[in-house]
């Protein structure tokens, strides 16, 4: 039986010193900005490698960036928000973000490029495990509206960063630089409110401990992690190539950025829904099946006809994307004490960005070895058994909360 009972801490920790309005502002615009970053670049990733001279195998770090810094600054976030606050870690992450965006199309630099997109990317990661505990602290519904506003947040920053691209480098001072270099002004406006909150928020240490070991041993815990991960490499896969792919089968540059945009934009609706239908669902097993069943087909679809229907493909691979607001959303509708939420995220996104970030350097390498796209498509096509069985695993509601309290 789920106890509905909470401690005066807990109850202390939902009751924010600040207002409601402040709160969605707040949580909308950060979850607008921790994605334009990463998808703004797959549109022009030609003109990028042009401009800095990176070979292919450099153009699939890049694409890898995302993954592996979001599991590196995801592995720190817990740890850095037990000792300087949720909010405040929040806020440092969104200022890195600020910075590094502006200050990497400044330079002439491949490495120093790189190395600020990995600054700006650690400032995302940051927010992707500690908003969602920010979140569940500060709800008093267990965060289903807050939860539906960050994952609608999250796919309308991912949609904008593709669509936006190319046509905003055709009229931008610099082009591509001042395309990407954009989205480090947008996110000034998510900085005030975060920087707002910060001087108002007294709590420390929302998260609690360190990420458990018995978390590590949750079954909930370890599917929801796999489902993540998988999902998580399939979003940063299309993000980083898919516009390459409809740009090598004869589209433009404008269009594959405005199908990438579809691809991500179909998850708003994903976003809006999902936290919805998992609140009030007792089994998310037809979901997940289709889920992996739409990966499959899109793929397929791109290997055999990319260019013929190529609105279909990304409608298919769109649906299918639902799979990632729904991991984003299960991290706090499957724990009840934030403390444990905070934990599960620290461990879930670390881990499942780091086989996101896998995915996009293995397909930059095996597309510079074969010169095409047939192997790559067909072992993504494969990505959709891996959805639809970890899915199946966190798809009855199960408390990993208890599985934790099991352990001890």
């Amino acid at each position: 039986m789920v106890s509905t009972h909470e401690s005066p801490a807990e109850s202390s920790r939902r009751t924010p010193p600040f207002g409601l309005a402040l709160v969605v502002i707040a949580v909308a615009l950060i979850s607008i900005n921790l994605r334009p970053g990463a998808t703004s670049l797959g549109p022009l990733l030609e003109e990028v490698r042009a401009g800095l001279h990176l070979s292919p195998t450099l153009a699939g770090v890049v694409t890898a960036l995302p993954g592996f810094a979001f599991a590196a600054a995801g592995g720190a976030a817990v740890g850095l928000s037990r000792r300087i606050g949720l909010s405040r870690g929040i806020t440092y992450g969104v200022a890195a973000v600020v910075i590094a965006l502006v200050a990497r199309v400044l330079t002439d630099s491949s490495l120093l490029f790189l190395v600020l997109t990995a600054l700006a990317l650690a400032g995302m990661g940051l927010g992707n495990v500690l908003v969602p505990a920010w979140i569940k602290t500060h709800s008093s519904d267990g965060g289903v509206r807050l939860m539906t506003i960050y994952s609608m947040g999250l796919t309308v920053g991912g949609a904008g960063g593709p669509l936006l691209a190319a046509p905003v480098a055709g009229i931008a001072p610099g082009q591509w630089r001042g395309a990407l270099g954009m989205w480090g002004v947008v996110a000034l406006a998510a900085l005030i409110p975060w920087v707002i909150i910060t001087l108002k928020d007294p709590v420390r240490g929302a998260v609690g401990p360190k990420v458990s070991s018995r978390v590590r041993h949750s079954p909930t815990a370890i599917a929801l992690t796999v489902l993540f991960g998988v999902q998580s490499m399939n979003a940063y896969v299309q993000f980083g190539w898919l516009p390459q792919i409809y740009r090598d089968a004869g589209l433009s540059a404008g269009s594959a950025g405005g199908l990438t945009a579809i691809l991500t934009g179909l998850g708003i609706i994903g976003g809006l829904i999902m936290p919805t239908v998992i609140h009030r669902s007792r089994d998310l097993s037809p979901w997940m099946i289709a889920f992996g069943c739409l990966a499959a087909a899109g793929y397929l679809g791109l290997l055999v006809a990319p260019a013929t229907v190529p609105w279909l493909w990304v409608v298919l691979l769109g649906l299918s994307g639902f799979a990632f607001p729904t991991a984003i959303a299960l991290i706090t509708a499957r724990t009840r004490d934030p403390r444990i939420t905070g934990q599960l995220s620290g461990f879930v996104q670390p881990v499942g960005y780091l086989l996101a970030g896998i995915g996009p350097l293995v397909v930059g390498l095996l597309h510079e070895l074969t010169g095409g796209w047939t192997l790559v498509l067909v072992l993504l096509m494969t990505s959709g058994l891996g959805i639809t069985l970890a899915g199946m695993r966190v798809a009855r509601p199960v408390w990993v909360d208890d599985e934790v309290a099991a352990r001890s």
